[in-house]
């Protein structure tokens, strides 16, 4: 998993406890089987605390946004799908 500058000042800005809740969000969508979420229950295999939509619903394959810590904060990233080394990339992330 990548993170663009501003995702990763912005993740380096939150307090601690909010850092392990993004880690823990970020364990998830790297070991997820499918990182769009397709399929009846899309977040199924996500911990209760965390929920995975589309950021267009216009756009299937493009961005998506993981919720954390039971909706207080969020991050979106994009799947660029490579046959060798598939990336996630964190384009923004928020807390409140």
């Amino acid at each position: 998993m990548d993170w663009t500058l501003k995702a990763q000042a912005a993740r380096d800005a939150l307090p601690e406890h909010v850092r392990k809740a993004l880690d823990a969000a970020r364990a998830e969508l790297v070991t997820a089987a499918d990182p769009y979420f397709r399929d009846v229950e899309t977040d199924a295999g996500l911990t209760a605390s965390m929920s995975v939509e589309p950021a267009r619903s216009s756009d299937p394959k493009g961005p998506r946004v993981l919720y954390f810590d039971n909706g207080h904060g969020w991050l979106r990233y994009v799947f660029v799908q490579r046959t060798e080394d598939p990336q996630i990339v964190v384009e923004e992330v928020f807390w409140q």
